[in-house]
């Protein structure tokens, strides 16, 4: 795994002109924060020049009390090297979208729409980006850390017995 790092590391550097990429490790697998605008860009690499092949997964985050309060964790798997590695996004709590990695991975579809639905993560760009879980004209996110864990009352209209 230390030579595909090493790798991406030394593609990926501010000599290349790949400002605010930092890299770090998350229980023993390595992790690529990388600034929203260049996610991407950066997620093309990964796939064409790293053969990083499958999205397996979208973890959206709620960090509260920060001003950069929500995070996207991509969970990305090399089939050819047989290798995990993780790229983050952190996202600012007033305007919290980011672009869609659906044109690079295609089984970004659901996860985002996961991560949209109960978060409330807008992905710009998605072919098809509406609710899984809640009705589409709910306009709350269920997992954010400011909805009240007994609901919202009167917010869903129950059906009369």
């Amino acid at each position: 795994m230390a030579e595909l790092t090493d790798k991406i590391k030394e593609k990926l550097s501010e000599a290349n002109g790949f400002q605010g990429v930092v890299f770090t490790e998350n229980i023993n697998y390595p992790m690529i924060e990388v600034p929203k605008e260049r996610l991407l860009e950066i997620a093309k690499i990964l796939r064409d020049e790293f053969q990083i092949e499958q999205l397996r997964d979208v973890v959206s985050v709620d960090r509260f009390t920060k001003n950069e309060r929500f995070e996207c964790i991509y969970n990305l798997f090399s089939l050819t090297h047989g290798k995990r590695i993780f790229l983050k996004v952190k996202l600012d709590s007033k305007n919290p979208e980011v672009e869609s990695l659906y044109p690079v991975w295609q089984s970004a579809n659901w996860a985002e729409r996961e991560a949209w639905d109960m978060m409330g993560i807008k992905f710009l760009n998605h072919p098809d980006l509406r609710r899984l879980y809640m009705m589409e004209e709910y306009e709350y996110h269920p997992l954010r850390k400011d909805y009240p864990l007994m609901g919202l009352p009167g917010a869903v209209k129950l059906p009369k017995k």
